[in-house]
């Protein structure tokens, strides 16, 4: 992993997406070097088309999720994927390379010479993100413990890193009991940083479950340290794979002593900035769709187009939120809140659709541009919901740190929650935010709502 901005990137991900721009931007000036005349007339005559092209590359791959590991979905998912990005990458190679003025030659050459090599490297990013990772650019890691926490690190790595290779387990002093299988568990002959060596160990994760007093060789782990191995703790581990903060083994001294968390004023007024250019943008571009869906939620149900309720915003103070109506109107005609689930009777055909879409959400740009929300943030909850999650979940007031957002960290990494345990899934992403939130990191979320909204993951 590779932290950039406050955010972890898998470098795998980080070096294919700078590979395959670097190699766009190579062939696709060869050519219209070719028809040109050369590479010195080609730069002066296309330099900005490629570069406007290039950048179209990484925010639609990034967004279409095409550079994420094979781990993390299907092949039939990557191929549509990959499917998803040719249907829009085509066109804007054709329209950006379109442009090139006339005397430069037969631009239909140059066009269809560069969609062809686009559409051979995304077919190729397509496939190696099913292949099997070489030996040698895999990471060893040494798992310092034996219980439960050793397990749930297994697990995550083996389910999220694909270049992880995982080189045995070292139980610690006041473990009792093993959770992890026997054979994979290595007897500590000598010490640990001879150890390592000896298994040519690139980092090590310290993941004990009993952690008293004398549970851990510091001495031995700083050897480590000092010898070039990475040693990280279990809270760490966890942000830096999953971009969550698990609160099983969170505890405040982490938080509180760690980095993160700057809410400065600078980077508030930045955000701010960011948020009224985003949200203008977006309702013009999107008032024709809030218009057509307004039209058809009249025309299929009695009752007002827009919902209206009050949710818990920044530093827990109470505003009000407008969605489209996507329920019957006595949806909860008890008066009682209730959460969504899944195939919920009380939403109407159109309001499967636009919930799918998240086309629902829309009107809360305007809740932006009032400045009671962000675009980027935790998604606000209801004040009955929040009172009972507050109560139940360690840190849950912690996300009230920050302004609510119409999408956020949690919703692009996690489907819809309808329930306690669900909430506290959620919060462990939207503590990673509120953690690490930079301009960067909203960017990203931006270009990942994008995928979701177009795969309808998640909706409910």
């Amino acid at each position: 992993m590779i932290r950039l901005f406050n955010h972890y990137i898998p470098r795998a991900a980080l070096g294919a997406l700078g590979f395959d721009l670097g190699l766009v931007l190579v062939l696709v000036m060869l050519a219209v070097a070719i028809n040109v005349g050369g590479l010195a007339q080609a730069l002066p005559a296309a330099g900005t088309h490629v570069v406007s092209f290039a950048a179209c590359l990484a925010v639609v791959g990034s967004a279409s999720g095409l550079y994420e590991s094979g781990s993390r979905g299907s092949a039939a998912r990557s191929t549509a994927r990959a499917a998803l990005v040719l249907l829009v990458l085509l066109p804007v190679a054709y329209v950006i390379f379109g442009l090139l003025p006339a005397e430069h030659g037969p631009l239909g050459t140059i066009q269809f010479s560069v969609m062809a090599g686009v559409a051979a490297l995304v077919v190729r990013r397509a496939y190696l993100s099913h292949a099997h990772s070489a030996t040698s650019a895999r990471a060893r890691i040494l798992i310092f413990g034996a219980g439960t926490a050793a397990r749930d690190v297994s697990e995550t790595l083996r389910k999220n890193d694909p270049n992880a290779d995982i080189v045995g387990f070292v139980p610690g002093p006041n473990e009792r009991e093993a959770a992890v299988p026997a054979q994979r568990i290595l007897p500590l002959d000598d010490t640990l940083p001879a150890l390592a060596r000896r298994l040519g160990v690139d980092e090590i994760v310290v993941a004990l479950t009993e952690r008293r007093a004398g549970s851990m060789p510091l001495r031995q782990l700083l050897d480590c340290k000092v010898a070039g191995v990475k040693v990280h703790d279990l809270n760490t581990h966890f942000e830096k794979t999953l971009g969550q903060i698990r609160i099983d083994y969170l505890n405040a001294s982490w938080l509180i002593f760690g980095d993160g968390f700057n809410q400065g004023l600078w980077r508030t007024a930045v955000k701010r900035v960011f948020d009224l250019f985003c949200a203008i943008i977006l309702l013009v571009l999107s008032l024709p769709v809030m218009l057509a869906t307004a039209v058809l939620i009249k025309l299929e149900s009695p009752g007002p187009v827009l919902y209206r309720q009050v949710r818990t915003g920044l530093h827990g103070r109470s505003f009000s939120i407008a969605k489209f109506r996507s329920m019957r109107n006595d949806a909860e005609k008890d008066g009682k809140p209730v959460w969504a689930a899944a195939n919920d009777a009380r939403v109407t055909r159109v309001g499967a659709v636009i919930r799918r879409l998240r086309i629902d959400e829309l009107p809360q740009l305007f809740n932006v541009l009032l400045g009671e929300m962000s675009l980027v943030g935790p998604r606000p909850e209801r004040p009955y919901f929040v009172e009972q999650l507050t109560q139940e979940i360690p840190f849950y007031a912690l996300r009230h740190s920050v302004k609510p957002g119409v999408t956020g960290w949690a919703q692009v990494r996690y489907p819809y929650g309808a329930t306690v345990e669900d909430s506290q899934e959620k919060l462990q992403y939207d503590l990673y935010y509120v953690k690490n939130h930079t301009l960067f990191l909203d960017l990203l979320v931006l270009m990942e709502t994008v995928s979701v909204v177009l795969t309808g993951k998640g909706a409910r």
